[in-house]
């Protein structure tokens, strides 16, 4: 017992310092976001609503926070639909190079941020295309289409298999399976990987960054900000990103929680 019990000492004291490393930095930032003053530094003067007012009122921040909306939702949208029919291809058909098509898909969670946002950015000169939000769009779609299409790929199992070809022995068409069989079913990871899309391109910096000009995402502007120095208004903003992120990531998590409670 003495040594069960220091081992789960040790294990909580590392696990504790995990959390702390990871959520002290969060934990700062959202609290100085309630600074009554001009600095976000010690000793925590508060709390007030000021900042939050501020961020809300400033034009550049809300029309950044919309061009972050509109690539987000429209490059995820896109990411979540060829992911989808991506893995579905591979799961149900015999496609030759199968393997190769399934590493290449998954090459770009390997591949920096910034060489990817280089890379692009070379091609589009090349091509003439201006930096834009729709450039930042494609950016974000390369970055996005892998996850959409391994969290699409991980829900079309042997069951799934199993009533798609029911349909077809009741004499549905292969459009008919896929659009009232296959999708209904990766209805819940399809809007797990939208989310986790949209999370990502939600707060993605360095993409933004080399391909947009003057339309410019939020991350950018925040960026912007603190190059004048920390300020509370920065706090504030910095803040309401993450719990955005945060809402979207918990609402993927159950609905995955609650895909796997059905399954079983």
């Amino acid at each position: 017992m003495p040594r069960r019990l220091a081992r789960a000492l040790g294990w909580a004291a590392v696990l504790g310092g995990f959390y702390v490393f990871v959520y002290l930095p969060v934990a700062v930032l959202v609290l100085f976001s309630f600074q009554d003053g001009r600095l976000p530094v010690p000793p925590f003067n508060g709390p007030t609503l000021a900042w939050y007012g501020k961020v809300l009122g400033n034009g550049r921040l809300l029309e950044a926070a919309w061009n972050s909306v509109v690539v987000g939702v429209g490059s995820s949208m896109v990411a979540t639909l060829l992911g989808f029919l991506a893995a579905y291809g591979l799961a149900r058909h015999r496609v030759p190079g199968r393997r190769l098509i399934h590493a290449a898909l998954v090459l770009p969670l390997t591949v920096s941020y910034l060489v990817i946002g280089l890379g692009l950015l070379v091609t589009f000169n090349a091509a003439g295309l201006p930096k834009s939000l729709l450039a930042v769009a494609i950016g974000h779609l390369v970055i996005n289409l892998p996850l959409c299409f391994l969290v699409a790929a991980a829900q079309m199992g042997p069951a799934e298999a199993r009533l798609e070809q029911a349909a077809r022995d009741l004499g549905a068409s292969e459009w008919q399976v896929l659009t009232r069989v296959a999708l209904p079913l990766a209805l819940p990871s399809l809007f797990a990987a939208f989310c986790l899309s949209f999370t990502l391109s939600w707060d993605e910096f360095v993409i933004a960054f080399l391909l947009t000009n003057f339309d410019v995402t939020l991350p950018v502007v925040i960026w912007s900000m603190l190059r004048t120095g920390l300020n509370p208004e920065t706090n504030a903003a910095g803040t309401l990103v993450f719990a955005v992120s945060l809402l979207l990531v918990a609402g993927a998590e159950l609905v995955l929680a609650r895909r796997g409670r059905a399954a079983r």
